[in-house]
């Protein structure tokens, strides 16, 4: 960059260029959204970058964003595609006026980065443990070593009561699923080594937890599940994988036969079945 410690400020964050890494500092305010908040800050190192992008944005505005690469980011790893576009926290967004000087420093940037393709490693830091959150049936807890999930009488299903208190060690881990809370069936399930013994139903699974209204918000749920995935991957190179294996056809069909039912009683919305019956037929 032309001098170190150069600072771009947008709406909600402000960028500070380094010679090996953009300090990202989000803002507190009211506005800002919460993942945000809950982030405070990001060191990202040039090598976890691919690319820079400055596009019109809403109401006279510009965003200039940066790329990261494929399995570099815990955070983007874990939010697997799900996050709205004004929670990603790669995003600068700044008046149109600035557009000029935003370009200026998109140049210099894209100039200093030398690295595409996946990353065989984490490259940003994970958020600090400990962490925990309280899902629909559980308080959710991780302490950097192992994952605990304590059940609510209110909300857990049987089956989890029936299992007990959960625990389970980094070690016992291949992965992390997140589904965001924004969406049908959120849920934070801990990929066991041992997964063809797991239950496919989010709430008959006792190594996961479930999402509902006002449990397990993108701000707590997705650092929880980032810090999680980092621990997996540091404990061994082939331990984390994010996405889970895909389903019995049969699941699948069930799945779909109790959405169908959920609709027709008017518990889920039109767009949202045709939204989730997307993702199930996906899922084949």
């Amino acid at each position: 960059m032309s001098r170190m410690g150069d600072v771009l400020a947008g709406f909600h964050a402000a960028w500070e260029f380094e010679s090996d890494s953009v300090l990202i500092r989000y803002e507190r305010g009211i506005r800002t959204p919460k993942l945000f908040q809950a982030l405070g800050e990001r060191r990202v190192p040039l090598a976890a970058l691919q690319g820079v992008t400055l596009s019109p944005g809403r109401r006279g505005t510009v965003v200039l964003r940066a790329e990261p690469r494929a399995g570099a980011d815990p955070l983007i790893d874990a939010a697997a595609g799900q996050l709205k576009e004004g929670s990603d926290p790669y995003r600068l967004v700044l008046p149109a006026e600035r557009e000029t000087l935003a370009e200026y420093y998109a140049d210099e940037l894209r100039g200093l980065l030398t690295e595409s393709g996946p990353a065989e490693r984490h490259l940003v830091a994970a958020p600090e443990p400990p962490l925990q959150f309280k899902a629909y049936d559980a308080k959710a807890s991780f302490d950097g070593t192992s994952v605990s999930f304590r059940w609510f009488w209110t909300g857990a299903s049987s089956a989890k009561w029936k299992a007990g208190d959960q625990k389970f060690t980094v070690a016992d881990l291949s992965g992390v699923e997140w589904r965001s809370p924004e969406v049908f069936e959120g849920h934070l399930r801990l990929l066991r080594r041992d997964a063809h013994d797991q239950p496919a139903q989010a709430d008959q699974d006792p190594a996961t937890v479930v999402f509902g209204l006002g449990y397990g918000p993108v701000h707590e749920s997705l650092p929880f599940a980032a810090a999680v995935l980092a621990a997996v991957r540091t404990a061994g190179p082939a331990a984390a994988v994010v996405a889970a294996p895909r389903r019995d056809p049969a699941d699948i069909a069930e799945r779909i036969r109790h959405l169908g039912e959920l609709h027709q009683a008017g518990l889920v919305t039109d767009e949202e079945f045709s939204v989730k019956k997307a993702e199930l037929l996906a899922e084949l």
